[in-house]
């Protein structure tokens, strides 16, 4: 969905588009309309390609196969990636890094950024050694749940109060997320979060308001107007993002000027923090029933999100409709900021000669 909004909004006047759709299998595979072929299944006019770990050749090759086995031919250059990618393996640095080594430039935050970003608790260390202020939680191993859980749960027991929530370290869209309200939730969103990742956080639940606000640019950052978050369930699960059709954004927040500055401030400051770059959408907690002044001592850092949701209707791209850039403004920035960035890391030296 985030793909086909954003090529429905690129102007093909200024841009020539190529699209690399990957499988569930990591195969890459361009041609036309890549994005029905994925839909369809059917890939018969489709051929599948590569991108090589060499600066020398930066170009996107086709495999394909002859009497003697698999040749690579050369198959259009590539001057910008849009990595339109969620969760491991897109938002984690590990695409990222494929592209550094490539020496491609890239829409989004770097290898840190993106790691730093996409590993919850590390994120928080992070946070709380740059004095923003995180939820208490920890983190526990998919190896001291499977030996021993009851020692899981009486630490988590003795961090917060039920309810608890229970994430995968690594995951996007709220995938493996459990809000437990009992030893039973518990142990079952233990078990559940570690089919998702080897690294699991604990961490104190409490009724809150999601208030979120959208950042662009590289070293000198802005944050758009904040948004708050109605969720059609009990919190933003998998489901009331992309499944049920009630969840409703409020665009700006009904929030007080001065914490909406404080947002805005304290979503640029994390931004910075872990280097991110081009763009990021920053979330934050909020806790209910408190007013004026007082809402600052309520108000928590959750997570970045270094690719967010960018259909149409997503958060991310009605901030900043809401904040006077435009969709396709959007686009054209996010791509020139890309080749900002390369234009800096290609000035980095990379060889060292000790002359004595």
């Amino acid at each position: 969905m985030s793909a086909r909004s954003v090529l429905s909004a690129l102007d093909f006047d200024k841009y020539s588009v190529i699209q690399v759709g990957i499988s569930h299998d990591g195969i890459w595979m361009v041609g036309e309309d890549i994005l029905n072929a994925f839909e369809s299944g059917d890939y018969l006019n489709h051929k599948t390609a590569t991108l090589l770990p060499d600066p020398t050749r930066r170009d996107l090759y086709l495999i394909d196969k002859t009497e003697n086995g698999e040749v690579l031919l050369d198959f259009s250059n590539i001057d910008v990636v849009f990595p339109v990618l969620h969760g491991t393996f897109g938002e984690d640095g590990t695409m990222q890094g494929l592209l550094e080594l490539t020496e491609v430039a890239y829409v989004g935050a770097g290898v840190l950024g993106s790691s730093l970003a996409m590993d919850k608790g590390v994120f928080k260390d992070v946070m709380l050694a740059n004095n923003i202020p995180v939820l208490d939680s920890m983190v526990v191993s998919r190896k001291q749940i499977e030996q021993d859980s009851s020692k899981v749960i009486e630490s988590a027991e003795q961090l917060a109060e039920y309810p608890i929530f229970v994430k995968p370290a690594n995951m996007g869209s709220s995938v493996g997320i459990t809000k437990c309200w009992s030893r039973s939730d518990l142990f079952e969103g233990l078990v559940e979060a570690a089919n998702f990742d080897r690294r699991i956080l604990i961490e104190k639940g409490f009724e809150a308001r999601e208030i979120e606000v959208s950042v662009l640019g590289n070293d000198e950052a802005i944050a758009s107007v904040p948004g708050e978050i109605i969720p059609s369930r009990e919190f933003y699960s998998y489901e009331a993002k992309y499944i049920d059709d009630d969840s409703e954004l409020i665009i700006p927040a009904p929030i007080s000027e001065y914490l909406s500055l404080k947002v805005r401030e304290l979503a640029v400051q994390a931004y910075k923090a872990i280097d991110c770059a081009g763009m990021a959408r920053v979330d934050f907690l909020l806790e209910k029933n408190i007013s004026g002044h007082d809402q600052q001592a309520g108000l928590f850092l959750n997570e970045i999100n270094t690719i967010p949701g960018f259909t149409k209707i997503s958060m991310y791209p009605k901030l900043w409709e809401a904040s006077g850039i435009s969709y396709p403004e959007l686009l054209d920035r996010l791509i020139m900021l890309a080749l900002e960035r390369k234009e800096e890391r290609i000035q980095t030296v990379r060889r060292y000669r000790r002359d004595d």
